[in-house]
């Protein structure tokens, strides 16, 4: 048996050993210009180093990062699937490469000292190769020098076997992915990842960033060849353990008792019981990291809030499915995830009120709105005689009626469901997904990712305006999230009320100011302490003591960031606040561009 913080230990003292300084998880929600909503993998906060900047600590890097990734929420309720989940990974910035990516990968696993994993058990798979890209020959030799024997090294295509980029352009690779054989027994002759893909999961994988995706999409060398390495922290503890599926492990079981306890009902009793706890287990523990984070997200209509809104509505819907009837559950299942958690990531413990206060408040109102909804569902029922797709379609967006919660009603009130009801529902559902990965895409134009001369620009901006919104409202102000695109910044920040138009004025007129004085932008490497005494803003969450990147814009501002600026503030233009507005509870939004 292991457990979770057995696992974490084991792979981050592994790495310690070979030189790799662990560095902290980075926030769930990305800091200085997101190219997604939340950090969805541990190389997410490192994409300024994977394109060639220096790191603070090196060159060899390790570290657990808490991510959350919600394109496959439909998904979760089957075994495997997590919004939230801690991922293992370890860099090399331009330092090793495949052989010792692959070497210590098969080290951790297999060695009495670490893992302990039989290599019979193990098998690889890699790219195959496409077009200009070659065939990874160079992987399948250090994989059968270590005694992988094989025909259990799958070549496979671009689908399976090429990672990236994050969003449309940025750092990409051929990777090696390792699965374990789940079955007790050893695996046939034949069998493989590529034979019998439902017998083998993926533990590991080692992706070999040697290239750059273009907006245009040409895929040319990096000067900097890097290793980035993804182990899902809860799928392999489940693996390790033999376990059927992820929510019996260690850190998510409590949260199931929990939920036994409020339904009176079994995790075991039947397939549509598990699915519904399941999803209440992940969305609850998703939401509540996302809300415990120092960058403080409430439920809102509104990019990250809209997420985590849709995470508390859903868990209290499957709640009700399953018949759980106390009055502002969610904050008692939330007290399950503080507490099992809490010792790793202590924010969650220091942010405890306000977690459960948003979830009450977060039930009470869905509440109120699942009754609207029942009203509507019969209203319409009633009109049309029949449940129809279009029907089904308008209480799951407009209420937030899944679609099994509709039929279910349905069928205890004895009303017709038209034959091609849920064909047409999925049609629609499709054309509001093919919708939402459009809108997606065009969250990745610009940001980390992107270095262009725009890019640098709208960085160096932002600094400019959180110091400037600083000396105008007053130093309570912090920054709470910002994204770039190559038409504009956005920037939400901390404060009470809507800003005055002579308060946005002010704002406006400082930061133009700092422009034409054609400040010099310089970077200085410093410890977390030097930084401090140096008045430098920024999210102080590192707890490894390690160095971090201050960037000052003459005497006007000195923020910790990653970049990129510009090197003179002279090349900025004219700024502009296009719109003030609202984010989410205690949050404003900027938009603002340069002319």
């Amino acid at each position: 048996m292991i457990t979770s913080q057995e696992l974490r230990k084991k792979f981050l003292d592994f790495f310690k050993e070979k030189g790799h300084q662990i560095i902290p998880s980075a926030s769930l929600i990305p800091e200085n210009d997101p190219t997604v909503l939340f950090t969805t993998a541990g190389m997410h906060p490192l994409i300024p180093f994977l394109l060639g900047e220096k790191h603070p600590q090196g060159r060899r890097l390790a570290n657990c990062q808490k991510c959350i990734r919600t394109s496959d929420i439909e998904k979760v309720g089957d075994a495997w699937h997590l919004t939230f989940f801690e991922m293992l990974g370890n860099w090399s910035l331009g330092d090793y490469g495949k052989k010792e990516a692959i070497e210590w990968s098969f080290e951790f696993l297999t060695h009495p000292r670490w893992l302990n994993l039989s290599k019979d058990k193990l098998a690889i798979t890699l790219f195959e190769g496409k077009g200009n890209l070659p065939r990874d020959e160079e992987s399948f030799l250090f994989w059968k020098k270590l005694g992988i024997p094989e025909n259990r090294i799958v070549f496979m295509g671009e689908e399976d076997n090429w990672w990236g980029p994050v969003g449309e352009i940025g750092p990409c690779g051929p990777d090696t992915e390792m699965f374990y054989y789940s079955n007790k027994n050893l695996p046939s002759f034949q069998s493989n990842p590529k034979n019998e893909p439902e017998k083998w999961v993926e533990i590991w994988n080692n992706v070999f960033m040697f290239y750059y995706k273009d907006k245009n999409g040409q895929i040319s060398e990096l000067k900097q060849k890097n290793v980035d390495t993804g182990m899902g922290l809860e799928r392999v503890v489940a693996v390790l353990n033999g376990f059927p599926d992820v929510y019996y492990i260690d850190s998510l079981w409590p949260i199931i008792q929990k939920i036994e306890k409020l339904s009176s009902k079994k995790y075991n009793d039947n397939e549509k019981i598990k699915k519904a706890m399941r999803i209440i287990a992940d969305h609850l523990r998703a939401a509540t990291f996302i809300l415990g984070d120092k960058r403080g997200i409430t439920p809102s209509n509104l990019d990250q809030g809209y997420v985590v809104r849709r995470l508390i509505r859903r868990a209290i819907r499957y709640g009700r499915m399953i018949d759980i009837k106390e009055p502002s559950f969610t904050f008692k299942i939330s007290e399950i995830v503080i507490n099992q958690m809490q010792d790793i990531y202590p924010e969650l413990k220091e942010n405890r009120d306000f977690i459960q206060e948003q979830l009450i408040r977060e039930e009470e109102k869905f509440n109120r709105t699942l009754e609207k909804g029942l009203k509507m569902f019969n209203k319409l029922v009633s009109i049309n005689s029949k449940l129809n797709g279009d029907i089904l379609y308008s209480l799951f967006s407009t209420y937030g009626f899944p679609l099994e919660m509709s039929l279910e009603i349905a069928k205890e009130e004895k009303i017709k469901v038209d034959p091609k009801a849920i064909e047409d529902f999925n049609k629609l559902m499709e054309k509001h997904r093919e919708i939402s990965r459009a809108g997606a895409k065009k969250r990745f134009k610009g940001g980390l990712i992107d270095h262009s001369e725009i890019s640098k620009k709208y960085h160096t901006a932002t600094h400019l305006l959180h110091q400037a919104l600083r000396i105008v409202l007053g130093d309570k102000v912090r920054q709470m999230g910002s994204n770039i695109t190559p038409e504009r910044l956005r920037f939400d920040f901390s404060f009470p009320r809507k800003l005055t138009p002579e308060e946005i004025k002010k704002v406006e007129d400082l930061v133009n100011q700092q422009i034409e004085k054609d400040l010099p932008v310089i970077c200085q490497e410093m410890s977390l302490e030097e930084a401090k005494k140096e008045g430098a803003i920024g999210l102080f969450e590192n707890k490894y003591g390690e160095k971090v990147k201050v960037y000052s814009i003459g005497d006007f501002s000195k923020e910790i960031c990653a970049g990129p600026h510009v090197k003179r503030t002279g090349v900025l233009g004219k700024f502009k606040i296009i719109k003030e507005q609202s984010s989410s509870a205690g949050v404003r939004r900027i938009k603002a561009i340069l002319e």
